[in-house]
């Protein structure tokens, strides 16, 4: 886990940058009462047959969801 801090523009302090793994992330999910459907479980499991990267990911993502 990375904690590089960058200035913020709005306070002129920093924030931190926290990245959360999957597990981590569906356990929030439940607790707002998210639960991914059967096309996001097929998205991730072939991202993860590819070795997608991060920004790779996001992109698929975007497409996916892109109206027209």
């Amino acid at each position: 886990m990375s904690n590089h801090k960058k200035p913020s523009a709005k306070t002129g302090g920093t924030t931190a940058k926290v990245v959360i793994g999957r597990a981590r992330f569906a356990k929030i999910s439940a607790v707002e009462g998210i639960v991914p459907s059967t096309a996001m479980k097929a998205r991730v499991a072939r991202f993860d047959r590819q070795g997608l990267s991060a920004a790779e990911r996001r992109r698929e993502i975007i497409d996916a969801h892109k109206k027209g």
